[in-house]
């Protein structure tokens, strides 16, 4: 266990801003696992007699215009974050991955459901996702609803192309040539060689599926605006950008760098399950 972890580390520890990034990401995910102990105070709580103070020692990034503890709200964000970011990637990879590989291993059904899946490409990410949110409604299950229908394209897409690769493998064909079934083989062969690099996708996708949930709530149609979330704070905030720039500065600084912790372990993770980058860490 202990080899396998060190192993596991390797590109991260070759490279500083790649351990920097999961040193990020792990205190993401541990502040939104404590949000409740790690905040100083209520998020919800409204104290106008506060409103608009500068960060200072009772609050560290200051307070926004109905007196409420912006470090609260940032912490408990990232639950939201967290959420939205997990809900997208296992609707993007339930869903996306087996319309990928029954696509490429039943020719007359892959025709038809890759021609809807170059349809929905075709629009824009932002804006799929908003013509979505119109028509299911406001809310958290809706906006990963929405979010993960942009993104089950890309993974079907990706799963498409895997699929089709390994479909010619000889060790596949020579299955098939023994008289295995279609399951039998995706379970025994497909299945096992996309867990790496949907692993590496999956990466990603939770990071612009942060991006994705920020936008909309921005917009007014993700999270209710009673539920904190970076995006909401940032709508709310925005008419203050001159008079009180710290209720725009944590919490964009939290979409950021958080989106761009995600891509750096992406990074390192196709690294590490790469052979032909696996190999060059090796020397």
């Amino acid at each position: 266990m202990i080899a396998a972890t060190r192993t596991f580390l390797v590109p991260f520890m070759r490279r500083p801003v790649a351990a920097a990034g999961l040193g990020i990401l792990v205190l993401m995910i541990v502040t939104a696992i404590l949000a409740p102990v790690l905040a100083p105070y209520d998020p919800s709580k409204i104290d106008p007699i506060s409103r608009l103070l500068p960060p200072n020692a009772a609050h560290w990034f200051g307070t926004d215009q109905f007196g409420r503890d912006i470090l609260s709200r940032v912490i408990y964000g990232a639950r939201l974050a967290l959420l939205i970011g997990v809900g997208v990637v296992s609707f993007a990879l339930i869903t996306g991955v087996p319309a990928g590989v029954l696509s490429a291993l039943f020719p007359r059904f892959g025709r038809v459901m890759m021609r809807l899946i170059d349809v929905l490409m075709s629009f824009p990410a932002l804006l799929l996702a908003l013509g979505l949110i119109v028509i299911l409604g406001r809310g958290v299950s809706n906006a990963i609803l929405a979010i993960g229908v942009v993104y089950l394209t890309t993974t079907s897409r990706i799963t498409y192309g895997l699929t089709l690769r390994l479909r010619t493998e000889t060790y596949v064909e020579a299955a098939n040539s023994m008289g295995a079934g279609a399951f039998w083989t995706i379970r025994k062969h497909v299945l096992p060689n996309l867990v790496s690099p949907l692993l590496v996708q999956a990466s990603f996708v939770f990071a612009f599926a942060q991006l994705s949930a920020a936008s909309l709530d921005f917009l007014g149609l993700g999270a209710p605006p009673e539920i904190p979330s970076w995006g909401n704070m940032l709508a709310e905030g925005r008419i203050f950008i001159t008079r009180a720039p710290w209720l725009l500065f944590f919490p964009g600084f939290a979409i950021a760098i958080t989106a761009f912790s995600l891509n750096l372990v992406g990074d390192a993770l196709r690294d590490r399950l790469d052979p032909r980058f696996r190999d060059m860490l090796r020397k």
